[in-house]
Parts: C-alpha cells; sequence; structure tokens
C-alpha cells in the first residue's frame, strides 16, 4: 500500500507538488529561524561572559551579596595561590584576575593645579603579561581609536567620549584618585596610552582599563582581586558543566559561616541572565508553534482544494468495497509521505544556509560603528543537534492535521454522491 501511494506522489505532481514546496518552506524557515535565534543566544552569552560574568565567577560570600557596589574591601585575598589550585582541579578552564573600582581621574594643568575632574569607572585586567588573553577577550585591538596598548606598567586606556569630557589625549599625564580596599584614600598618576570605544554609552561616559598589578596598588591589594572569572578553553558556555564545577568549587571552599570564604557562581546566575536565556530559548518552541498552526490551515486548504478534486477517484473507491476509514487511512499515510518528503528537502536546505551563516555570518559593523567591544559586530547561525530534527516536528504535523481536517468531509457525504461526482 505504501509503495503504490509513493508511485501516486510522485506520478501524480497537481496533488503533491503545492503541498511539497508548502512544507518545504516551512520546514527551510523553522530550522533557520532556531539556528539563527541559537546563534543569537550564542553570542549574547558570550559577549557578557567576556566582559562581565565569566561562564563562572569567584567572590567572597559577602561581595557576592553587594556585587553592583564594588565593594573591594570584601574582596578575594591569596588569589594566585587559589588560581593555582584552580588550575590543577579544573585543567579545563581559563582563569582570570579582575578588578573593579570607582574613583575620580584628576587632570593637571601646567602648574600642576587641577583642570578637569571627573567620575572614573574603572577595570582592572591583565594587560601586559604574555600568558593573557585578556586583550584577545576585550577586542582591545579592534576597539583602539588613539595612541597604542598598555605596554608597561603605568600606562592606562579610556574611553574616547571620557578623553573628551576632560580634553586630554594619548601621552598625557594624570591622577586617579579612589580608596584602598582598606578605607584609605589612594591617588597615583597614570600616562594615557591609548583611547578606546566601548559601543555604549553608559561605559563610554567614564570608562578607564588598567593593568591589573597598577590597580593592586592604587587599591593596596596586594595578591587580591574583585573577582576570578573562569572560561571554559573552547569558549562555549555549558550550563550543565559549569553547575558541576561549581558544586564542587563550592563544596571544597565555601564555608557558610565564614563570610569572606569564595564561592562560586554559575553564569545564569549573575545580571538575571537566567530569565533572558531561558527566553530565547523558549522562542525557537514558539516558533516551530506558529509554523505548524500557519502550515496547518495552508495545508488544510490545499487538502480541501485537492479533497474536492479527488471526490470522484475515493467515490470509486468506496464503490469497490473501500470503506470510509481506510480511504481516510491512507490519505494521512499519504500526507505522512508528503510531510517526510518535505521536511528532508527543507531541513537540508535550512542546515545549508544556516551552516553557511554559521561560516561567514552577517557582518552589519557599517551599521553599528564603535560597537566592538560589547556587542556582535558579525552575527552568525549556530546549528545545533535539534537542528536535525525541530523541522520534522511541523513538517508532519502540519501536513497530517491539514489532511486529517479536510479528510472529513469524506464521512460528511454519503457514498452515492461520492460515486455520482465521479460522472462530473
Amino acid at each position: 500500500m505504501f509503495k503504490f501511494l509513493i508511485k501516486g506522489i510522485l506520478r501524480d505532481k497537481q496533488r503533491s507538488l503545492f503541498p511539497v514546496i508548502v512544507v518545504t518552506g516551512g520546514v527551510i524557515l523553522t530550522v533557520f529561524m532556531n539556528c539563527w535565534i541559537r546563534g543569537f543566544l550564542s553570542d549574547f552569552i558570550t559577549y557578557n561572559a567576556r566582559f562581565s560574568t565569566g561562564h563562572v565567577k569567584i567572590v567572597t560570600r559577602a561581595y557576592a551579596e553587594n556585587m553592583e557596589q564594588m565593594p573591594n574591601d570584601l574582596a578575594l585575598l591569596g588569589v594566585e595561590e587559589l588560581k593555582e589550585q584552580l588550575k590543577q582541579t579544573f585543567p579545563d578552564m581559563n582563569w582570570v584576575n579582575r578588578i573593579r573600582f570607582a574613583g575620580l581621574m584628576d587632570v593637571p594643568d601646567k602648574q600642576g593645579e587641577t583642570r578637569e575632574q571627573g567620575p572614573a569607572v574603572g577595570l582592572g585586567i591583565d594587560m601586559l603579561s604574555d600568558q593573557s588573553s585578556e586583550i584577545q577577550r576585550f577586542k582591545l585591538r579592534e576597539s583602539l581609536k588613539s595612541g597604542k596598548l598598555p605596554s608597561h606598567r603605568g600606562e592606562i586606556l579610556i574611553s574616547e567620549m571620557f578623553a573628551d569630557k576632560l580634553n586630554v589625549q594619548p601621552g598625557q599625564e594624570v591622577t586617579i584618585i579612589s580608596s584602598t580596599m582598606y578605607g584609605s584614600m589612594a591617588m597615583q598618576n597614570f600616562t594615557i596610552a591609548g583611547t578606546i570605544a566601548f559601543g555604549v554609552r553608559a561605559m563610554d561616559r567614564s570608562a578607564v582599563i588598567v593593568d591589573i598589578s597598577d590597580a593592586r596598588q592604587l587599591l593596596d591589594m596586594s595578591n587580591g582581586s574583585s573577582e576570578i572569572l573562569g572560561y571554559f578553553n573552547n569558549n562555549m558556555y555549558d550550563d550543565e558543566a559549569a553547575q558541576r564545577i561549581k558544586n564542587q568549587f563550592n563544596k571544597k571552599y565555601t564555608d557558610p559561616g565564614d563570610e569572606f570564604s569564595p564561592v562560586m557562581l554559575r553564569l545564569k546566575e549573575q545580571n538575571d541572565l537566567a530569565e533572558m536565556i531561558n527566553y530565547y530559548s523558549h522562542f525557537s518552541s514558539i516558533i516551530a508553534t506558529v509554523f505548524i498552526v500557519i502550515m496547518s490551515i495552508v495545508l488544510w486548504n490545499a487538502g480541501l482544494i485537492g479533497g474536492l478534486r479527488r471526490y470522484g477517484e475515493i467515490g470509486l473507491r468506496l464503490a469497490v468495497g473501500e470503506t470510509k476509514f481506510h480511504v481516510h487511512s491512507s490519505m494521512i499515510l499519504e500526507s505522512v509521505s508528503i510531510g517526510i518528503i518535505g521536511s528532508i528537502i527543507g531541513t537540508i536546505i535550512g542546515l545549508a544556509i544556516s551552516l553557511y551563516l554559521q561560516t561567514y555570518g552577517i557582518d552589519v559593523g557599517s551599521m553599528m560603528k564603535d560597537v566592538t567591544m560589547l556587542m556582535p559586530t558579525v552575527f552568525r547561525a549556530r546549528i545545533s543537534p535539534v537542528a536535525y530534527y525541530i523541522g520534522f516536528i511541523p513538517g508532519l504535523f502540519s501536513t497530517v492535521l491539514g489532511t486529517s481536517l479536510s479528510g472529513i468531509g469524506i464521512y460528511r457525504r454519503s457514498t452515492a454522491r461520492l460515486f455520482k461526482e465521479l460522472e462530473v
């Protein structure tokens, strides 16, 4: 029977071509949108991880409760020893120290008196050691607008907008005024090596990047840091792996009775990212559901049109002894065949398009000027295992649903009337 139906589908193109095209188009859109959303979500996670959260983050228990205030009096100490232990325990991860702080930037005149001042938000990262990956991670070379990257201690980067506000240029000397981790006043002179553009106005107004060794000297944080960030070596966030690492670390190092004991947080536990990630993860399911409904309506109408043309055929089949149930069942089996054919073709084409966009992407750099550090300028799709089968859900379900609905007319018409329509 199945072989007979396949021959009918292949030989009668008027009956099969339109449904196959509709199914193929719907499956292409479903597969492509799933890969595109996952690519966008992957970029969203990657850029948050690079700048703020890491794939996992280690802070003290007290710091974690007030993280937005950057309370360096609650920062980690003995971080170099802790990092060595982390490298041995979790060799598949890359660990980096960072210091976040706030202060005031003072620009002197020729007499050494204050000419301009402005509030500054500082970030201490490793920019000078040969083993550091922070320059690539922050895309500092791509974000550089003038001057150069720091090559030795005492040099800093500031945002271009902040530099314009303070009327300073690379090569000039400025003073950063802040407070140490012990609460006393801290002042240190720095030379502006270059200016950068974050592409986010809130940061471009007052951001300063210093080498972590200078930040430690300024804030009296010898062998300390605000946080330790961990990144998977493949740079792809794996929530299950992050959860295992977190559980293993917290079991060994976290003391509920000591507010200064280290605690590890996953990416999803920071900056309210869990809700955002879950939203985009479910969005692909919503898209698949929408296409199921739309394709079912289209194929329902196609089934009605095809059913009207085939009433004579159905009447003849009933006249020679087939039951209405058998006729309806064969039509559903035929729709399953059409759905499989269209889903296979649509999935192949959808994956081909997604593979191209995963490899080359869409470059929107010309439309997103200066947005290089915190936002991707090339948007890419990402093929996941789900993409190989998600198209079959609307592809099969919609064709079966459309045929089932249109086939109801068989039960509503008498056998004599269906047979009579054979004469028309």
